[in-house]
């Protein structure tokens, strides 16, 4: 049985990462595709693990080669899917997770209808600009523009097919764990469990 693929959205700030981590320390069905950028790795971040960082002509060439499955610009830098990476792990029986912004979720849940898309939402705008002044990594226009693009990212959330709302990190695991259990007890993802009983 070839594996789910989620695609998980938020804004900057909602936790993904921290939620994500989690995730896959708990979940060994999953694994992560990493995404392709040519933004520069921030403090800890490792190529390959984190991000694929790319220059601007490496991702160019990925995109003219149809090795990239969607790709954006997102506050001055590419980002984008790796075909690779997905459907080797969709291959092996892994639900591959996606993590990227709405416009990329969009043209995945395009080209692969069955995806599931889950949307990260803070629990209030107050929250979530507490959460990017805490950071300290940005200046305070970079934050402006962090809120602004969160406003247009949260547009697109009901177009997602599960929310979770990040107020408490083990809830907002445990509510991702659930959204992955339900879809492998999905009738449509367990056609050769039946098949026993005929």
């Amino acid at each position: 049985m070839s594996g789910t693929l989620f695609v998980v959205s938020a804004p900057a700030g909602c936790g993904k990462d921290t939620i994500l981590n989690e995730v896959f320390k708990r979940c060994s069905s999953a694994g992560y595709a990493v995404s392709a950028t040519t933004r520069a790795p921030r403090e800890g971040e490792v190529d390959g693990v984190h991000y694929c960082f790319l220059s601007i002509d490496d991702f160019k060439k990925k995109i003219a080669e149809n090795e990239v499955l969607e790709y954006t610009e997102y506050c001055g830098n590419f980002y984008g899917t790796l075909k690779k990476n997905v459907e080797d792990l969709l291959a092996s029986g892994k639900d591959a997770v996606l993590k990227i912004e709405v416009e990329g979720a969009m043209n995945i849940k395009r080209q692969f209808p069955k995806a599931q898309l889950i949307f990260i939402l803070p629990p209030s705008w107050e929250v979530l600009e507490t959460r990017l002044r805490n950071r300290g990594t940005e200046t305070e226009d970079k934050i402006r523009e962090r809120i602004a693009q969160a406003r247009t990212e949260l547009s697109f959330a009901e177009n997602y097919d599960y929310l979770v709302v990040n107020d408490d990190l083990e809830e907002a695991v445990c509510d991702m764990l659930a959204v992955f259990r339900a879809e492998k007890l999905r009738k449509a993802n367990c056609g050769e469990l039946l098949e026993r009983f005929k």
